[in-house]
């Protein structure tokens, strides 16, 4: 059921912004007066077809692309047989070059348009929720990647790169993450220190093998009480109310969520000894935890995190903001992975896609996601790459500034290597999504 959620969302996602990007593409081609052969989300097999008007519109069964066919023009269809002929007015080649661009950048903007637009929407309706660095009072908690840097459990984080942080979030900022000689100073035990931020840490925080919760390497301590107990479990056993704090397991003191995760998850299925403080009062409990180190409580996390709200006129360069900082991390890291910095196991294709949508269903996440895609989807066309937007972008840029048209021969096989090179940058990042992200641990070791 889980993977039918991921893969579901996966499926939802990419049709949305697939139908958008050939939306673009089929209306400002039909602008122009371009016939529009076919409009179709998903590759064939086809499912769904029916013809209006001269274009016929199609639902193919490989949901993972679509693709709109001009007239004129050489395209994935490689219909070299209709080019041989001479060029009639309502064709894509007869057009004049400005024209031509216009159509071919239509996808490219939409999904920016979109991204945009989602972002936007989200802060207007869920505001921006933030952890303020003065509610971080017990220090932070680190994983093993966390203590490698050198940052202690306690430690408080109070600047980054010499500039004071107001928002606890600021650690994960991505300039600091992706700059060099970047470091952080903390406050431990009263005495600043500086600690440097190591120059490969985003690619070992994307770590593919890793849990979300592993690939952040220092989160708030939190103190925490029982939210609400679910029933027939070992909360319940032991008879947890909303409100109480385990401060104990056997021996061991509990003071933050983390240290309970721990005791409990070196305890499973084995009995314990809980200590509860339930008012002015500590009562102890018997009960056995759960085989996945669990006794069945939702915890309140004790940290008063605030949320910024936005009216909708300061929702929009918020949004804008947002959006464009995507592109601007997106693009870094980019140049890291061709520089060497990372390594090309942080590429991923529709698996790695799915497991980010995650196994449950949410409105925010599935839409803050979905926004993120759109702004890469935009970027990835844009790149100058033959069979790509970008690729005849750049060849219809050379002719507006030359003045002179690549032939239909150059361009027949410019799409054909950039069909090759597309191909096998799919089957790289299906390889390393099966690789990295479905193989056991034991195996690539």
């Amino acid at each position: 059921m889980e993977a039918l959620i991921m893969v579901g969302q996966l499926i939802l996602g990419l049709t949305i912004l697939v139908g958008l990007h050939e939306l673009g593409h089929m209306l400002s081609a039909k602008w122009f007066g371009m016939r529009v052969e076919k409009y179709a989300i998903g590759f064939p097999p086809k499912i769904l077809s029916k013809k209006i008007g001269e274009t016929e519109y199609m639902i193919g069964a490989v949901p993972l692309g679509g693709f709109v066919k001009i007239s004129g023009m050489i395209d994935e269809s490689m219909d070299t047989a209709a080019m041989a002929e001479a060029p009639k007015s309502y064709e894509f080649r007869s057009k004049p070059a400005w024209q031509r661009l216009i159509v071919m950048m239509g996808g490219i903007i939409v999904n920016v348009i979109t991204g945009i637009l989602i972002f936007i929407f989200l802060i207007y309706k869920y505001g921006e929720s933030y952890l303020p660095v003065s509610e971080v009072k017990h220090g932070i908690v680190v994983n093993e990647q966390g203590r490698q840097m050198g940052l202690r459990d306690g430690d408080k984080i109070v600047k980054v790169n010499g500039k004071p942080i107001k928002e606890f979030e600021e650690i994960y900022n991505v300039d600091a993450l992706m700059g060099s000689n970047s470091y952080y100073t903390v406050d431990r035990n009263g005495q600043l220190l500086d600690v440097k931020i190591p120059a490969n840490l985003i690619e070992t925080m994307a770590d593919p093998k890793k849990k979300r919760e592993q690939q952040r390497f220092a989160e708030a301590r939190a103190p925490f009480s029982v939210q609400k107990v679910e029933k027939n479990t070992p909360a319940a056993k032991a008879k947890l109310m909303p409100g109480d704090r385990i401060v104990q397991i056997d021996d061991q003191r509990i003071n933050y969520f983390h240290e309970l995760q721990a005791a409990l998850a070196a305890r499973e299925n084995k009995p314990v000894t809980l200590g509860i403080q339930r008012g002015n009062q500590v009562v102890t409990a018997k009960t056995t935890v759960e085989k996945d180190g669990t006794l069945g409580f939702y915890p309140n996390i004790l940290l008063n995190y605030d949320t910024r709200y936005f009216s909708f006129l300061n929702s929009i360069p918020r949004g804008t903001e947002q959006a464009f900082s995507i592109l601007t991390t997106h693009i870094k890291g980019l140049k890291k992975l061709v520089s060497g910095e990372m390594s090309s196991k942080s590429l991923g294709g529709p698996i790695m896609i799915a497991q980010t949508y995650g196994s449950t269903f949410n409105w925010f996440k599935f839409w803050t996601l979905t926004g993120v895609l759109s702004i890469i989807l935009a970027f990835m066309n844009f790149l100058p790459i033959p069979a790509l937007d970008g690729g005849h972008v750049m060849f219809l840029t050379y002719e507006m500034v030359t003045g002179q048209k690549p032939s239909d021969k150059f361009l027949e096989k410019a799409q054909l290597v950039g069909m090759v090179l597309l191909i096998g940058l799919m089957i790289f990042a299906f390889g390393n999504d099966i690789y990295y992200r479905l193989l056991p641990e034991s195996i690539i070791k």
